[in-house]
């Protein structure tokens, strides 16, 4: 499996993460922020591949 295949899936499952946690604690939770932010870094990353 190469890079962009393993930070796909790394994307792929940090956003099924933030979309679970924001309906159940709102958009604007520290946790959903969070997990919005490792998402952005991640695509970051993969833009940047």
């Amino acid at each position: 499996m190469d890079k962009n295949s393993i930070l796909l899936k790394k994307i792929e499952q940090c956003r099924k993460e933030m979309l679970n946690m924001s309906s159940q604690y709102g958009l604007t939770s520290q946790a959903v922020i969070q997990s919005s932010q490792r998402l952005d870094e991640l695509l970051n990353q993969y833009q940047n591949a």
